[in-house]
């Protein structure tokens, strides 16, 4: 079934925001009611809130950095990025469903992040894990975003290559 092309940017369009307005709704929350550094604990402190404001990208990277360098990869660059995949969906009509959820999501999750470093400088991280053999950094809802984002577009990736293997007769 073909779907009408405004139709199908209008949905686009609509999952985009309802991603991007979680994870701001989520940070302003944080940022209005929570001191830096406080920590809430959930789960026996394996879970925890942790408002960090995070002036460099995914896990601080090159929050040290400065000047055009700085600029050039925590804004141009990533605002490049997000036009690009912005554009891709919206023209681009035979995407299959899954793929076009995860770059949905990592989109989104890269508006909100890239909105917080215009906006206010840095990134506003609050989430963090910790069950021993596993951590993370703190991150945020954008984070969660991007990463479900990618899984889903390399699962999806992944099951497509397999089905064509199958699809196509061994070579002897």
């Amino acid at each position: 079934m073909k779907m009408n092309k405004y139709l199908r940017a209008a949905i686009i369009l609509f999952i985009l925001a309802l991603n991007i307005g979680c994870d701001q709704v989520s940070k302003s929350i944080v940022r209005k009611d929570m001191r830096e550094y406080q920590v809430i604990g959930f789960v026996a402190n394996h879970v925890t809130l942790e408002k960090v404001e995070n002036t460099g990208a995914f896990l601080s990277l090159g929050d040290s950095l400065g000047g055009p360098v700085r600029y050039i990869l925590l804004l141009i660059l990533p605002l490049g990025a997000i036009l690009f995949g912005l554009g891709y969906i919206l023209v681009k009509n035979n995407i299959d469903r899954n793929k076009l959820v995860g770059i949905i999501l990592i989109i989104g999750g890269g508006i909100g992040n890239l909105y917080d470093r215009l906006v206010h400088g840095s990134v506003t991280d609050f989430m963090h894990i910790d069950f021993v053999i596993f951590q993370t950094g703190v991150f945020n809802v954008a984070d969660m975003s991007i990463m479900a984002g990618m899984f889903i577009v390399i699962i999806d990736s992944y099951l497509k290559r397999k089905e064509e293997k199958k699809a196509t007769p061994a070579e002897n």
